[in-house]
């Protein structure tokens, strides 16, 4: 990895001195199909031919290209040595004219990482499927690249696949002659060029709608998955979904979208939720449902759909120039993804599962050792690649959030048009965007990004309440706090609610005022002389970033009635705060646990119920006292059956509580009964053990030693689809056994012939918090092989490893000292690698203190 990485500071010499006018980029992916190749990786051939023009003729710059070979090059036609100009990952460039013309003939690696051209084989039927993915640099695994946002040109591709294939790129295309050939794209960076090939099963639709002008435009849509996935595509739903997005982009925007066709492909193991590419968005095949889901699984997809959709304004059509202004896209998009959620679709109400689940990433990413700006430092491309984190997404969907709040939305929209139109198919910094924000909105836009933009950490708001002799509110004031690392104390606009029960017993509203928080202490003069509440809410409708702290009072009437609060939204606000203060060690997890098993059988909002399920079991895992942990793990086993028997037959919740339990179980008469549900000897009324739901049963078997190799293998006959093989390897991977686990360290650590999906199921088997014995040995053996795995592996590999083996359940003082031994012993190992294990660390520190909390309270 190293000799491919990219710094910032060589892409702005590069952007000073270059200018590109197009490319033409033509590959041959018959070699595709065929028998599998065993020595050397698979390759194909790429020709790429770029013009460009050079502001200093006779300079000295280099292309980007990663190869396994380079065929030719020719420079203004001039055939260079491709053995002296060219290293692996960089083409050298001399003597530049002011006109340049650079042909590059190259035999480029097909991917089994997800990186580049990733080629899959479908077990069903031994279809070949292609796609490409590239952000934040991955072009050059393709084609002869200048890998950066800000040298956008248009792009006309050509290719050539096998005869009964189709292939798509971003642009319009055609077949003539055994090739396909597609339409000129406007000016865009090369991270978001995409090609699609094989037998894909797709759909056709069409968007219309009549321009403020009284033109029409006519968006031709398509939608496309691998063929043994055609019978679950819904892609009805999918169409309705874009159709009411592109509606609402357009009434916003006043842009008409950019891009021409508008095709959206689910691929198989594919790394990233989804990717912008203008005129063909790329997604993971898993948002094809195989099985029930709930509702939650259809918002998320929508939620997805919109983002890589506001991509085509906010980073296709105006693009960062560097990737320190990633939040330029990636904030956005993740806003505009929940406004346009709740204002053009049936999930409405999105905001409740930004509140609870996107801040919660964003939370934690803020409060790690890494965390940074909004507008971070990023100092070369493995930066980029581990800061598309929560705060470049979710911290910076809530902070423009808060400036919706703060500046007005017409004002804002205004200055998203304003932004659209003076920035279209070039690049921006952040000056960019606050100055017409200021122009719409007459606001000095500076002190705001300072605060908000410009440092990292989140700040807590804790209300104080002090009392009249007759019972009323003399003074609500609402304390503000920072880290000691972060002591920034920001603006914040926040509304605080006030409740108390009603006659009906409900906890209920019956006071909000808005205010402007700023500084350490700010009091809210609207609501002196209100009666007394029970429940004070800072941040009530979650107007503005922050951690959600409560007085004594408030958290008293949490603890004795959260299930009683009528508003979704407030609840969910309060359950996020109550998992806040669980991971911050202020509440003891087995008190969260309790408040869950008490009170979760009552959320009314299936995204939010299925956090509480997973946030119980973090919880369990990482949090709880050692001592208390199996009589906690019995707790929601116990419960979690209760709830599934009372659920609603054949509903959303009982299939999530069906889930969770099978996630809880461990003792034999959970697992037995898990077994006889698969047997179909018991039945829960209205339970349907779909296929997926059976591989949800089966894994806590196989992790417990109840469902042996023959059982999986029984299982994956049944399901002979690339799904089911990648159940059955996290299944197998999962079972207590010392050999077992050898073999599948052997497998992600030694070997690199796993794909990408299989290394990630692999490790999920791997590391279960019920086998902390077991997996002893490998604390050592991780610090041993991580800096060679980052060297020799591709990044997302890398990522996967050093993320997923860390010795987390391991968790002791020991392994806190081990992982700071190796920290001070590779000082000079890549930043991004000591970031990852720096992150590992923190969430491990943090565990021993939920731990001894916990502890406390036992």
């Amino acid at each position: 990895m190293p000799g491919e990485n990219l710094s910032r500071d060589e892409a702005r010499e590069r952007a000073a001195l270059l200018s590109v006018d197009g490319y033409e980029v033509s590959l041959d992916v018959r070699s595709a199909v065929g028998a599998e190749h065993r020595e050397g990786p698979r390759t194909f051939r790429s020709v790429t031919t770029i013009r460009f023009r050079c502001a200093e003729p006779g300079a000295s710059t280099f292309a980007d290209l990663i190869a396994p070979s380079v065929t030719a090059v020719s420079l203004n036609g001039r055939d260079l040595d491709p053995g002296e100009v060219f290293d692996g990952s960089r083409i050298v460039l001399e003597d530049l004219a002011a006109d340049n013309e650079l042909i590059v003939d190259a035999r480029c690696a097909y991917s089994r990482t997800g990186e580049g051209l990733h080629r899959f084989v479908d077990p069903e039927d031994g279809e070949v499927y292609l796609y490409t993915q590239y952000e934040p640099a991955d072009a050059r695994r393709v084609f002869a690249t200048f890998e950066q946002p800000d040298l956008k040109a248009p792009f006309r591709f050509e290719v050539r696949a096998p005869e009964q294939w189709t292939v798509w790129s971003n642009g319009a295309g055609e077949r003539a002659d055994g090739v396909w050939r597609f339409a000129e794209t406007k000016p865009i960076s090369t991270y978001i060029t995409c090609v699609v090939a094989g037998p894909y099963h797709y759909v056709t639709d069409t968007y219309t709608r009549t321009l403020g002008d009284g033109t029409t435009l006519e968006i031709p849509l398509g939608a496309m998955c691998r063929r043994g996935l055609a019978p679950h595509f819904d892609a009805d739903d999918v169409f309705l979904v874009t159709k009411q997005g592109l509606d609402f982009f357009h009434d916003h925007f006043d842009y008409p979208y950019p891009f021409g066709k508008y095709d959206q492909a689910f691929v198989p193991e594919y790394n990233l939720g989804a990717m912008e590419n203008p005129g063909l968005v790329t997604f993971r095949e898993e948002f094809i449902f195989r099985g029930k889901v709930t509702r939650a699984s259809y918002e998320s997809r929508a939620n997805v759909i919109l983002h890589e959709m506001a991509h085509m304004w906010f980073g296709d059509l105006v693009t960062m120039r560097w990737w320190d202004d990633l939040w330029l896209k990636e904030s956005f998009a993740d806003f505009m993804g929940s406004f346009s959620l709740v204002g053009a679709t049936r999930f409405t109400d999105g905001w409740i599962t930004f509140a609870n689940r996107r801040k919660a990433w964003a939370y934690r990413a803020d409060q790690l050792p890494s965390t940074h700006p909004v507008t971070a430092d990023i100092r070369d491309l493995q930066d980029a690649k581990l800061n598309f984190d929560g705060i470049t997404y979710a911290k910076g969907a809530s902070v423009l959030k808060q400036l919706v709040a703060y500046v007005g939305q017409d004002a804002f929209l205004e200055g998203a048009r304003r932004y659209f139109k003076r920035h279209a198919y070039g690049n921006t910094r952040l000056a960019d965007l606050l100055s017409v924000l200021e122009e719409t909105s007459e606001r000095d836009m500076s002190a705001w990004a300072r605060s908000w933009l410009q440092t990292a950490g989140v700040n807590s708001l804790t209300p104080q309440v002090l009392l009249s002799a007759d019972g009323r509110i003399d003074e609500l004031a609402v304390v503000q706090e920072a880290a000691q690392s972060h002591p920034e104390l920001r603006p914040h606009r926040v509304a605080v609610g006030l409740y108390r029960r009603g006659e009906s017993g409900a906890l209920e509203r019956y006071a909000r005022a808005e205010t402007d928080v700023d500084g350490a202490r700010t009091v809210v003069a609207e609501l002196a002389g209100a009666d007394a509440p029970e429940l004070v809410l800072v941040n009530d409708d979650d107007l503005t970033y922050c951690k959600i702290r409560f007085d004594e009072t408030s958290l008293a009437a949490l603890r004795a009635g959260l299930g009683d609060m009528t508003d979704p939204l407030a609840r969910a606000l309060c359950w996020s705060a109550l998992w806040n203060m669980t991971r911050d060690a202020l509440l003891p997890a087995r008190e969260f646990v309790d408040l869950v098993l008490r009170f979760a059988g009552r959320e009314s909002d299936i995204g939010v119920l299925q956090m509480l399920h997973a946030w119980a079991q973090s919880a369990l895992a990482h949090y709880a006292a050692p001592a208390w942990r199996e009589t906690g793990g019995r707790l929601l086993a116990r419960g979690a059956l209760r709830e599934l028997r009372d659920a609603e037959p054949g509903g959303e919740h009982q299939l999530a509580w069906a889930r969770f339990y099978a996630r809880a179980a461990f003792e034999e008469a959970d697992l037995r009964l898990l077994r006889d549900l698969l047997e179909g000897t018991e039945r829960i009324d209205g339970l349907e053990v779909d296929q997926e739901l059976r591989w949800a049963f089966l894994e806590p078997l196989a992790a417990h030693g109840a469902a042996d190799e023959a059982v999986l293998a029984a299982e994956l006959a049944r399901d002979d689809t690339a799904s089911g093989k990648r159940h059955q390897v996290r299944c197998l991977a999962a079972r207590p056994s010392a050999a077992v686990k050898a073999q599948a360290w052997a497998q992600v650590v030694e070997s690199d012939a796993l794909s990408n999906a299989l290394v990630e199921a692999t490790i999920a088997g791997f590391a279960r918090p019920s086998q902390r014995e077991l997996l002893a040995p490998y604390a050592p053996k991780y610090f041993a092989a991580i800096e060679r795995v980052w060297t020799e592996r591709s990044i997302q590999i890398g990522m996967d490893v050093v993320r997923g083996l860390f010795p987390a359940f391991q968790d002791s003082r020991a392994t806190l000292d081990a992982t700071d031994a190796w920290l001070a012993a590779h000082t000079g190992a890549a930043p991004a690698l000591r970031r990852l294990v720096l992150e590992a660390r923190d969430d491990l520190a943090r565990a021993l203190r939920g731990q001894e909390c916990d502890a406390a309270a036992g």
